[in-house]
């Protein structure tokens, strides 16, 4: 069969690819086009235009490029039509892949499914109109989704696992390196670890870097490791480290949390792989409106929580100091209750369990393929 996806930014491509290997091995016959990355590429298929092309975050760049935005949507719109794949899977990435969706809906027969869910729980949920118009199956890969969608929205879905399982799981069966190894191969010192994970773009580094190390820094028996994202400089994380002690090492975060005794980590997948990695950790997340956000939080946010950890568990289990409730005074306290108090770090690893239960086993790239094959072949017999 032929599946065209699309996606828009890196995490995107790790999980199409994943995806796309998995439905090779349920139809060896699978062809694959895309709007994709490297590691996409790597798997196999046509690459019709690199995601770094699409992908625009925030208010200015957005409009910047709104000529070019517009473009990309009918070049791809019309690919899809004219190369009338089997499928049409979309990877997150709402605002471009619900435009996209509503159009192939709208002109064409061909099917399309969602590959991990947009987060209108979080924001924006009146997109759910637009879901159940245009989207003919939802795959998705956090536990809480299900709730969201069939019991409060009555629109059936599939929970397919969650691919972070995978990776942190698949992560630690091949990693033999031992502390020691790790240290020397990374130029630490002997002290144990406190791992700062700051976000993967420049404007999260600059608003929770800062502060992050000031609060760390409090703590001389630990060193300070900062996992360097991907594209984000040397140079440009130096203008916030400054003459700290703190040490950036890259392409190897899963390396840094298998020997980290805690960690502080922007929101986002981080704080999910982090817990899977049962390493204690605080959430931070600043912002320079931080009262304004505070306010959206408490009165237009649709959940209680921002981090994975405590979504996926519907429970603090990690703290979470976020707008304005993210000084370096609070971090530096709960800090000192993740490093120093026994009780504290047993309740939060013992959270950690039943978050990690709720996700189930690993396999969801491998669940969605398997579902995705039996509802086509099942179509197609019609």
């Amino acid at each position: 069969m032929k599946y065209y996806l699309i996606v828009g930014e890196a995490s995107g491509d790790l999980h199409a690819s994943h995806l796309m290997s998995a439905l090779k091995v349920e139809d060896p016959q699978a062809e694959f086009r895309f709007l994709g990355g490297d590691l996409m590429a790597a798997v196999g298929g046509t690459p019709v235009k690199h995601y770094k092309e699409l992908a625009y975050m925030g208010f200015v760049p957005v409009l910047l490029h709104l000529r070019t935005i517009f473009a990309n949507m009918k070049r791809c719109k019309e690919d899809i039509a004219a190369w009338q794949p089997d499928v049409l899977i979309l990877v997150d990435y709402p605002g471009f892949n619900l435009n996209i969706a509503k159009f192939i809906h709208a002109h064409t027969q061909i099917p399309v499914y969602y590959y991990i869910s947009p987060k209108i729980w979080a924001w924006k949920e009146y997109r759910i109109k637009n879901i159940k118009r245009d989207v003919d199956e939802l795959f998705s890969i956090l536990p809480f989704e299900v709730e969201f969608f069939e019991g409060r929205h009555h629109y059936p879905i599939h929970y397919v696992g969650n691919p972070t399982m995978d990776e942190v799981t698949a992560f630690q069966a091949a990693y033999s390196e031992t502390s020691d190894e790790f240290r020397q191969a990374n130029g630490l010192s002997a002290k144990p670890v406190i791992a700062l994970l700051a976000g993967s773009r420049k404007q999260e580094i600059k608003d929770n870097l800062p502060d992050m190390i000031r609060a760390a820094a409090s703590f001389p028996d630990y060193q300070l490791v900062l996992a360097g994202a991907p594209g984000i400089s040397p140079e440009y994380y130096q203008k916030y480290i400054g003459n700290s002690d703190v040490k950036i090492i890259f392409n190897c975060t899963f390396s840094l949390l298998r020997h980290a005794e805690a960690a502080l980590v922007t929101s986002g997948t981080a704080t999910l792989e982090t817990a899977l990695f049962r390493v204690p950790q605080a959430v931070c997340y600043h912002t320079p409106i931080g009262k304004v956000i505070a306010f959206l939080k408490r009165h237009i946010l649709k959940v209680r929580y921002i981090s994975l950890v405590n979504l996926i568990a519907d429970r603090e289990v990690v703290k979470e100091l976020v707008a304005d409730t993210m000084t370096v005074e609070r971090i530096r306290a709960e800090l000192q209750r993740i490093l120093y108090d026994e009780a504290y770090r047993r309740r939060m690893l013992d959270g950690y369990e039943y978050m990690a239960s709720r996700l189930g086993e690993a396999g969801a790239p491998a669940h969605a393929a398997r579902k995705m094959v039996a509802l086509l072949k099942k179509r197609f017999k019609k």
